[in-house]
């Protein structure tokens, strides 16, 4: 959500900080901006547009600017319609100071009036505005001086960068609850919101910490905290590449994200699966393995698609490790004042670890001195950092905004997380080696759902038009039947609901005619008889089917309007093969009217603000 970008150094082309923001694009935003430190004028120079950057990119041409520092962002509107007065950068009465700020500044209003009575003018609707006169208002020629000072003062959250017409040797950084990293090369310094800006530049990176600030020149960088305390930082190594983070020759980073999931799969599980053993190995959970055998209760909290992952993991955990768990939504997590104790844990998933309803709920269980565990897609982000111990998905760079690989990679290593509790636990070694060797076999089956591409693809074109779907499921692919309906409403903004099929008598089925189509998910498992009946109620009332069924089930094959296949595994595990087909369809009904994809309206891919 919002990115930023900001460079000074030995070279003078902002060009630089076009082409890094060009890689914060999937985030979502509806504006963009820049400001240029000119060092023969001794003027900021500041370009801003509604819309998308190719439009800041002409205008830059045209500009012809050239020198450093400088800050670049993408603005995705909490404060203010988009448009380019409210676009970042913004600046102070006396066009000295000049940031750019992911985050929310919660008491804007308060030191807005202040900041007004004593002659200051604002001329956005924006919160940002009110922490460049706040800078202003301390600022006696040393810029970290006036950032510290306003800093204090200051209630919200905030990833910010800052530069100075009177101090112009320096980028001035902070970060409290929206994420910051820096890169250092012979000469130069970077920082940008997200690591996938920096990447082409150094695949070393210093992540900030909540309260710390920085003070970044020209291929070097100082870190210390609001109370001036110097501090150590230490360098973290991405493991993903640039050529990972491009298309690839595909349409849309999407398709590629979805049609990446064998190996994504096979990146996840790589390691971790110990087939003799029937277990699992997890680097990040081993020096806590002993404080896991302990724990008597698991919390799981999440945000959209990763709270749909959270889901099947309470049913894997609890059929085949007998801990009781609970999921959560992170938001709510966060303020229903959760009932813990010293057996429980609290697992955050995450695909970026910046989610900031995420991390304020693992904050409110490490208050209580509760074991805190991550499954995170993103090296280095603020989950991984501050829970205790943790996963890495090692899914590489997700582009797309509608999380795809992500989530089927934490399926996996909720898949193996249950495994391995299992085992502690009662799970026998013979059924521990059965669900290893599923495991192993998940990235050829992923391959084999991905062959049905261009079925799909035809079946979206029988479906697009709809107004409306239901997507259905039971017990492991209820969460599948919600996240199908979630791919489908954020990537064509058509309206759908999932539903445990369970429910139907108990209000759905009243929308079911023959213009209301149902999805339902319905391979061959413990509930499989219960979905036919649900199914045979819709089809009772005209309603059209379509159906994601386990191959060689002839019998739906009769009853559906249509059907898409996935190969037979355990049950536990559907749920990873029962998904793909719904990624495709949601992607290809999206294409087809229009949609952009990669870059849902509204929408952003990770949600750093409340």
């Amino acid at each position: 959500m919002c990115g930023i970008v900001g460079y000074i150094g030995n070279k003078d082309n902002p060009q630089i900080g076009i082409d890094a923001l060009k890689r914060l694009e999937y985030r979502g935003y509806d504006s963009a901006g820049m400001a240029v430190f000119d060092p023969q004028k001794k003027e900021i120079f500041c370009i801003k547009t509604k819309g998308r950057i190719s439009t800041l990119e002409e205008k830059f041409a045209k500009s012809k600017v050239r020198g450093n520092p400088f800050i670049l962002h993408t603005r995705w509107a909490t404060h203010g319609v988009p448009s380019e007065v409210n676009a970042h950068p913004h600046t102070d009465c006396q066009k000295n100071i000049w940031l750019v700020h992911n985050g929310i500044i919660e008491n804007y209003k308060i030191l807005k009036e202040k900041l007004e009575r004593e002659g200051h003018k604002f001329i956005s609707q924006t919160d940002t505005e009110v922490l460049c006169h706040l800078i202003e208002h301390f600022f006696k020629g040393n810029l970290e001086e006036a950032v510290i000072e306003a800093l204090r003062l200051v209630k919200g959250t905030y990833g910010l960068a800052v530069i100075s017409r009177e101090d112009p040797d320096k980028i001035v950084i902070a970060r409290n609850s929206s994420p910051l990293v820096i890169a250092v090369k012979e000469g130069e310094s970077f920082v940008a919101s997200d690591p996938a800006a920096l990447i082409s530049y150094s695949r070393e990176v210093v992540f900030l910490d909540d309260g710390e600030i920085g003070i970044l020149k020209p291929g070097d960088f100082l870190i210390m905290d609001l109370e001036r305390h110097p501090k150590e930082k230490k360098l973290s190594q991405l493991d993903w590449s640039v050529e990972e983070a491009q298309k690839g020759g595909y349409p849309h980073f999407m398709l590629k994200e979805i049609m990446e999931q064998p190996e994504t799969l096979e990146n996840s599980q790589r390691g971790r699966v110990l087939l003799e053993e029937g277990n699992a190995k997890l680097g990040g959970f081993e020096n806590i393995k002993d404080k896991l055998r302990e724990i008597e209760r698991l919390v799981i909290v999440a945000c959209g698609t990763a709270y749909h992952a959270g889901m099947v993991g309470e049913y894997m955990i609890e059929e085949y490790a007998g801990i009781p768990v609970e999921v959560d939504i992170a938001s709510e997590f966060r303020y229903r004042k959760p009932v813990l104790d010293e057996k429980t844990a609290v697992l955050a998933i995450s695909q970026s670890g910046e989610t900031a309803d995420t991390i304020a709920a693992i904050r409110e269980a490490k208050e209580k001195g509760i074991l805190t565990l991550g499954i995170v897609n993103c090296v280095g982000s603020t989950i991984s950092r501050e829970t205790d111990a943790g996963v890495y998905n090692h899914a590489g760079p997700e582009i797309g905004v509608a999380s795809t690989k992500a989530f089927t990679s934490q399926l996996e290593i909720l898949a193996l997380l249950t495994l391995l509790l299992g085992r502690q636990r009662q799970m026998s070694i013979v059924m521990g080696q059965r669900i290893a060797k599923e495991i192993t076999n998940l990235p050829q089956l992923a391959r084999k759902v991905l062959e049905n591409k261009d079925k799909i693809e035809k079946l979206a074109q029988k479906y697009k038009d709809y107004k409306n779907f239901l997507f259905i499921g039971r017990k492991y692919n209820y969460p599948i039947a919600l996240e199908g309906a979630l791919k489908l409403k954020e990537i064509s903004y058509i309206p759908c609901e999932g539903y445990g099929a369970g429910e139907m008598k108990h209000g759905p089925i009243a929308l079911i005619d023959e213009n209301f189509p149902t999805v339902a998910i319905c391979p061959k498992d413990s509930v499989y008889e219960k979905m036919i009946s649900n199914i045979e109620e819709i089809k009772a009332r005209g309603g059209p089917v379509l159906a994601i069924a386990t191959e060689g089930d002839e019998k739906i094959k009769n009853l559906c309007d249509d059907v898409v296949y996935v190969p037979k595994t355990l049950e536990m595990l559907t749920p990873i093969l029962t998904v793909i087909p719904l990624q495709l369809f949601a992607y290809f009904v999206g294409v087809m009217r229009g949609c952009d994809v990669d870059k849902p309206r509204n929408l952003a891919k990770s949600v750093t603000v409340e």
